[in-house]
């Protein structure tokens, strides 16, 4: 019997198709990407738009897991529902995701363990057109080389019961990783000022964010519960925005990267 594959849905568009196109790209920014703290990150949040917007703020946050290859066989991939409303959190129902760099086999006992939390179910629909998990696998690829994961996506919920979920899941074996963008289709120097300042909250670990601070927010809120609750610290690794990166600073859509250390 075939495994179920979900397949990509935004090669060729917010990624290159090809696997020595793609490889090439990701590895180039991850050489460029300044130097990490010499801690093995907890947690990340990173952008997932098209590589060539958000592409190199990404990169700043999974250099950091450089150091981590062969260690971390685990990832929790959380990110908001672009295209499906629903309540709570979402996984694929599926064996592996496809990228062109090959496939990356989904977490079966992570699955279980988030199901029993009552607030992830199966959604195929949910996972079908969505980008914001999609796009981080092909840099995890590269970064860790084997591992499995968990893709959820998040719809309507409250940080608690993200949180919850985090809690269940989170394990000194598993990595998550929170995809989100921040603000949207502002003018450049007032978007500059909004996501500096919603990046002051993320350093504080002080939420809940407004949805219109971050697309991601619902994880975002979940994961400073959490983080907060365990005694984590945040650092800011890149924050840019669209106009940074492309030259159109008419409406931008801004990016932040972020890694979650242990308190010294």
């Amino acid at each position: 019997m075939a495994a179920r594959v979900r397949t990509p849905a935004v090669a060729g568009s917010f990624y290159p198709a090809t696997a020595p196109l793609l490889a090439q790209q990701v590895d180039q920014w991850l050489e460029q990407a300044p130097a990490c703290s010499p801690l093995s990150p907890a947690a990340l949040i990173v952008p997932h738009a098209g590589y060539i917007y958000s592409g190199p703020v990404a990169a700043s946050a999974y250099a950091c897991l450089r150091g981590l290859r062969g260690k971390v066989k685990h990832v929790l991939l959380l990110g908001p529902c672009h295209f499906v409303l629903m309540n709570g959190l979402a996984h694929p129902d599926a064996e592996a995701l496809r990228t062109p760099l090959g496939d990356v086999a989904v977490d079966g006992t992570l699955c279980e363990r988030a199901e029993a939390t009552r607030h992830v179910a199966a959604s195929t629909l949910a996972h079908r057109k969505e980008h914001s998990l999609e796009v981080q696998l092909p840099f995890l690829q590269r970064v860790l080389g084997d591992f499995d994961v968990l893709p959820l996506v998040v719809g309507s919920a409250q940080p608690e019961e993200v949180a919850e979920v985090l809690d269940a899941l989170w394990t000194q074996d598993v990595l998550p990783i929170i995809s989100s963008d921040l603000s949207h289709y502002l003018p450049y120097e007032i978007g500059r000022q909004v996501d500096r300042e919603t990046a002051d909250h993320i350093l504080q670990l002080d939420g809940p964010l407004e949805d219109d601070r971050a697309c991601g927010a619902a994880a975002i809120n979940g994961l400073l519960l959490v983080a907060r609750r365990r005694g984590l610290s945040a650092e800011l690794l890149d924050l840019r925005s669209s106009g940074d990166t492309t030259g159109d600073k008419s409406e931008v859509v801004g990016y932040g990267a972020f890694a979650f250390y242990p308190r010294a």
